[in-house]
């Protein structure tokens, strides 16, 4: 709603972040030992190095983050109910995928939940775009890469069927 204070719209934004930070700390506490478990897997030649996953998820939910708060700043959570919704149900899925894969080591679990994670991302993109076009524009980097995200899942499931059930 434009006609929110400045002071509102900063509370806004860091109550947005906040919400965004929450669901990627949650995410980060199960991949605290990722690194080492990364590196004894099976990957693919073209898997990144397991240091570019952190800051690659933190441009990424720093962008998701301020896009959630230009759609609550444009309509309110009241006004934009389901497309503020998906994108608090995604960021609880997008938690979950560390624990299933890297604390659970479930790897067909994982490959199903992300395809989950991508649909639902793809709804808040839809549902964020009919808002404004930009905002969805906005979440096309986080859909690409948890794209690239469920290939390399799949596939190091499939490369290590012993250590990933």
């Amino acid at each position: 709603m434009k006609y929110f204070t400045k002071s509102k719209q900063l509370s806004g934004l860091v109550g947005w972040l906040f919400i965004t930070f929450v669901a990627a700390g949650i995410g980060s506490m199960a991949s605290f030992k990722a690194g080492t478990f990364y590196q004894q897997l099976i990957r693919p030649e073209w898997a990144p190095p397991g240091w570019i996953f952190a800051p690659v998820w933190t441009i990424l939910y720093l962008l998701m983050g301020i896009d959630a708060w230009l759609v609550w700043r444009e309509h309110g959570f009241r006004a934009a109910p389901i497309s503020l919704s998906l994108y608090i149900i995604q960021l609880a899925v997008n938690a979950l995928w560390t624990w299933l894969f890297f604390v659970w080591r479930l790897g067909e679990t994982a490959f199903i939940e992300i395809i989950i994670l991508w649909i639902l991302i793809l709804c808040t993109l839809i549902a964020f775009w009919r808002v404004r076009i930009i905002y969805g524009i906005l979440l096309m980097p986080y859909l690409a890469w948890v794209s690239f995200a469920s290939v390399l899942t799949y596939i190091i499931w499939k490369l290590n069927p012993f250590i990933l059930i």
